[in-house]
């Protein structure tokens, strides 16, 4: 099939797909993607095709990116960050997402340019778990490391136009983006934005600084890495798989965890249900090793549902308290 010979209509339940394809290539050329040519939004309709998105909401943009393998320009579609959030909205699992929050300013002169920017942007998801929990999950994305550079012939090391415009705003979508692939993986997939790639070669990705010497011994974990791999961590100690200790001595032969991340990750222990009884709460009382614990034992008396139960525990709780202060 040639540019000129288009189907009549495209079978969709989209309500502009259902429309004459060359009037809604029309449309879209004169208003949503001005300016493009005719096989890029043929492209555009095919990536909304294949995944039931509306081209009149812009799910998709057209993203001029460098081959260098071909020595040419080419277009390439991708989502935008708005598709992120969209998705997230419709698992119906979408609990917020924070404000922006930018690290300390940085003034360097990159590639003969001075540029002010962030040192690093940080966003966090929320998603309301099955059981009613409000998970977070945190993505922080450094400038440095998002930056599209200017290129051109003289392979200029600069930020592009956009990036040198848009120092905050630019980083602020990439960190959202990324913030919503750790907490919606399910909804996002792993691909990257068009926000995050515009102005970048395909076969390049991001710009990144590269440490001048190897660090020795296992990486810090990453706290992007930990909560994305958090829900992993769950299922493995919920089927009984994996202790959290378990988890915790497999994850330190690769990365450094912080004392916070192995708290997080004990956390996912499964709590044992024991029953507040009069046996159980005297028992405690009869084996506690000192008195600071005696006290903290002594807590469970009033979960006794019997008044009379109640009473004679807190005598056996007075007598022990008695045999630690003979003892001091």
């Amino acid at each position: 099939m040639n540019d000129r010979t288009l189907p009549a209509t495209i079978n969709a339940s989209v309500p502009s797909l259902v429309m004459n394809e060359q009037e809604l290539i029309t449309v879209l050329q004169n208003s949503l993607y001005p300016g493009a040519s005719l096989p890029s939004i043929k492209m555009v309709l095919g990536y909304c095709k294949a995944a039931g998105y509306d081209p009149m909401q812009k799910p998709a943009h057209i993203v001029p990116m460098w081959d260098s393998k071909a020595g040419q320009m080419r277009d390439v579609i991708m989502p935008g960050v708005g598709l992120y959030r969209t998705q997230a909205a419709r698992t119906g699992q979408f609990a917020g997402m924070t404000e922006p929050e930018f690290g300390p300013d940085v003034t360097e002169t990159i590639g003969g340019v001075s540029v002010t920017y962030p040192q690093w942007c940080r966003v966090t998801v929320k998603r309301q778990l099955e059981n009613g929990t409000v998970a977070e999950f945190t993505a922080r994305e450094f400038w440095k490391e998002n930056y599209a550079v200017k290129g051109g012939k003289e392979k200029s090391i600069a930020p592009n136009s956009m990036w040198a415009r848009r120092v905050y705003g630019q980083l602020a979508k990439c960190t959202q983006a990324q913030a919503l692939r750790i907490a919606f993986p399910e909804a996002t997939g792993a691909g990257v934005t068009a926000d995050e790639m515009e102005g970048k070669p395909i076969d390049e990705g991001v710009t990144i600084e590269h440490e001048q010497t190897k660090p020795s011994g296992p990486p810090p974990y990453a706290d992007a890495d930990f909560q994305a791999d958090l829900p992993k961590f769950t299922k493995l100690i919920k089927s009984g798989k994996k202790t959290a200790e378990q988890i915790i001595t497999m994850v330190s032969s690769k990365v450094v965890p912080t004392d916070a991340q192995k708290v997080a990750i004990m956390a996912l222990a499964p709590k044992p249900e024991t029953a507040v009884t009069f046996a159980a709460v005297a028992e405690k009382l009869q084996k506690a090793p000192d008195e600071d614990l005696l006290d903290a034992e002594a807590d469970l008396i009033r979960s006794v549902a019997d008044e009379g139960q109640r009473a004679e525990l807190q005598t056996i709780y007075q007598k022990r308290k008695a045999e630690f202060e003979v003892t001091r």
